[in-house]
C-alpha cells in the first residue's frame, strides 16, 4: 500500500512539473517557419575566425560561447497588430523566464533592451532585444557557459569582423536606424 501511495505522489508531481510556458527557445522554434520571422541559428565554428589574429581574450570569449540565435520579425504596414502582439510575447517571455534587464532604452516608436540568465560574471544567456514599430522586432540570443559582458561585447565586434550572418545584422541594424 506505501508503495502505491509513494508512486501515486511521484506520478503527479511528474505530471505537475511539466512545464507548458513559452520560453525564449520555444518561441525560436514555434516561429522558425512562421510569416514574416527569420530565424538564423550560428555556431562559433561557423564563424570565419581562422584569418583573424586573435588575441587571449577573443579566444576566450569563443571558447565561452556555445552559439548565437538570432530571430527577426518584419514589419509593415498591414501587420501592426501581429507586431504589437509579438513584442508583447517576448517581453512577457522575458520577464516571465526570469531574465534580468541590464538596460532599456526607448527611443521616438522604439527600444532596446539587455537582458542575461545566470549569476553575476556567469552569464549563461544574454538576450539582445530590439523593436521599432515601422520596421520590425529582433531577438539576439547568445548562449555560453560562464560568459562575461566582455565576452558578449567581444563576440559581437568578431561577428561585425568575419561577417558571418551579415544579412541578418543589417536588418536588426534597419530596426534601429528607423527612428
Amino acid at each position: 500500500m506505501k508503495s502505491h501511495l509513494y508512486m501515486f505522489a511521484a506520478l503527479v508531481l511528474l505530471l505537475t512539473s511539466c512545464d507548458r510556458k513559452l520560453t525564449l527557445q520555444k518561441y525560436f522554434v514555434e516561429k522558425g517557419e512562421a510569416k514574416n520571422f527569420s530565424v538564423v541559428d550560428i555556431a562559433p565554428s561557423f564563424m570565419k575566425t581562422d584569418k583573424l589574429d586573435l588575441n587571449e581574450d577573443q579566444k576566450k570569449a569563443l571558447d565561452a560561447m556555445h552559439k548565437l540565435n538570432v530571430l527577426i520579425f518584419k514589419s509593415d504596414k498591414n501587420n501592426g497588430k501581429a507586431y504589437d502582439t509579438e513584442k508583447a510575447t517576448i517581453k512577457e517571455v522575458l520577464k516571465s523566464d526570469h531574465y534580468d534587464e541590464l538596460m532599456k532604452m526607448n527611443f521616438g516608436d522604439g527600444g532596446l533592451s539587455v537582458n542575461t540568465k545566470g549569476e553575476g560574471e556567469n552569464i549563461e544567456e544574454f538576450v539582445l532585444f530590439l523593436h521599432n514599430k515601422e520596421s520590425g522586432l529582433g531577438v539576439v540570443r547568445v548562449l555560453g557557459d560562464d560568459m562575461t559582458p566582455q565576452d558578449v561585447m567581444t563576440i559581437v565586434g568578431l561577428l561585425q569582423q568575419t561577417k558571418t550572418g551579415n544579412g541578418q545584422f543589417q536588418q536588426l541594424l534597419n530596426i534601429m536606424k528607423k527612428n
